[in-house]
């Protein structure tokens, strides 16, 4: 008896929907369509709102008034490039041009990273153990008095790895350098207080939140130094130029205040579904690998390499039947290289190649969970049945 296809979304670290409060919200502030930088009524109106977006923002991430501020930009990779443009800026006056990434960070960092390496910065790559954990040995031995700044992700996209941000910046502030994390995948999924990891700069992004699409913040420490990667209007205390998103800062100061309230529930709930899809999948399918840490990993991500089927192959075979996943980063998608990320875990190529990334979200059911055991292990078995590739 075939089964009926049902439809379920798991590729929520590649954005999720507008939740149903957000999007009300969101319908209710185009009403306020006045410009942000205007003085009369409609204008004082739209600055309330962004400013009040501004505060759920820092709110989530544990920033006070005096802790630092809040930039609204475009998203998470302008938030990053503005973090890389600034340490450009700064070097010319600074004996200090050394940079240091991991080896698993998003494309936005590697290819910023990449950019100021062919301007002339040394940059230097940290590697990763086979969990995704950062070799804090090795980022010891990298640092000294010319490195200007490191910029780790807290939390990694593709394997869910959560790395200890607070001990890395502890390091790093003793050389006398800038730390800079990119927290797109970690802020509103687990705690995230600027205050106790002391990053210098803190990179957020609204969709990943259950918010709009072209919005994201930069959070910056009080003292920490930044240049504009937009220059024109004094928006952003000259730091951003151009004229407020209104709708979608409201909209995600919408969804920060509702991810800052449920974070507990979130961590809880979600891990359990995650859990109870791990179980389900190491049960019914033989020879699998479980990518990522154990235990430091992010509630909502799973990702499972399937020795002798084809990652897209099986991706594709999974959306005929109606579960929409992701082989890794959605940035890096129409790349046919493997994931860089399982690479430097260790994972050879095919491994790498055979890996699907399931991440969850709000919307997902036990009865979507259920449905993925039983439909999976099939095509896993089908596409195996057909390869050349060692099972």
């Amino acid at each position: 008896m075939s089964v009926k296809i049902r439809n379920v979304y798991i590729d929520y670290n590649a954005t999720t929907p507008l939740r149903p409060e957000v999007k009300a919200a969101m319908v209710e502030y185009m009403e306020i369509f006045g410009n942000a930088s205007s003085m009369h009524g409609s204008g004082r109106a739209a600055h309330a709102g962004v400013e009040q977006a501004r505060k759920a923002v820092a709110s989530l991430i544990g920033a006070g008034d005096k802790d630092g501020k809040i930039i609204f930009t475009s998203g998470g990779s302008e938030s990053n490039n503005t973090v890389f443009q600034t340490m450009r800026l700064l070097a010319k006056d600074n004996n200090r041009n050394e940079i240091i990434i991991s080896d698993i960070e998003h494309p936005c960092v590697l290819n910023s990273a990449a950019n100021l390496k062919n301007e002339g910065f040394s940059v230097k790559v940290l590697p990763v153990d086979e969990y995704g954990k950062i070799k804090m040995d090795e980022l010891k031995t990298v640092l000294g008095d010319k490195t200007l700044f490191v910029s780790v992700m807290a939390a990694n996209n593709e394997i869910g790895t959560v790395q200890d941000i607070k001990e890395i910046t502890a390091m790093v502030k003793n050389a006398g350098a800038f730390m800079h994390t990119d927290a797109v995948q970690a802020a509103g999924k687990i705690p995230l207080n600027v205050n106790d990891i002391g990053a210098d700069y803190v990179t957020l992004s609204a969709h990943k939140i259950y918010g709009p699409k072209g919005v994201g913040a930069l959070y910056v420490k009080k003292d920490a130094p930044l240049f504009p990667l937009i220059h024109g209007g004094h928006q952003e205390d000259g730091l951003r130029a151009g004229t407020y998103n209104s709708t979608g800062i409201m909209g995600f100061g919408k969804a920060a205040q509702i991810a800052a309230g449920e974070i507990e529930k979130y961590g809880r709930d979600i891990s359990h579904l995650r859990d109870k899809l791990r179980g389900g999948l190491l049960e019914k399918i033989p020879n699998i690998k479980i990518n990522g840490h154990p235990k430091d990993v992010l509630p909502n991500t799973l990702n499972v390499s399937f020795p002798g089927a084809e990652g897209e192959s099986i991706l594709l075979s999974m959306d005929m039947q109606g579960i929409e996943a992701s082989t890794g980063s959605a940035c890096a998608s129409g790349s046919l290289e493997p994931s860089h990320v399982l690479m430097a875990t260790g994972l050879g190529p095919e491994l790498a190649h055979g890996s699907i990334r399931f991440s969850l979200g709000w919307g997902i059911t036990e009865e979507d969970i259920d449905y993925i055991i039983e439909t999976v292990p099939p095509i896993i078995a089908r596409l195996r049945a057909m390869s050349t590739l060692p099972s």
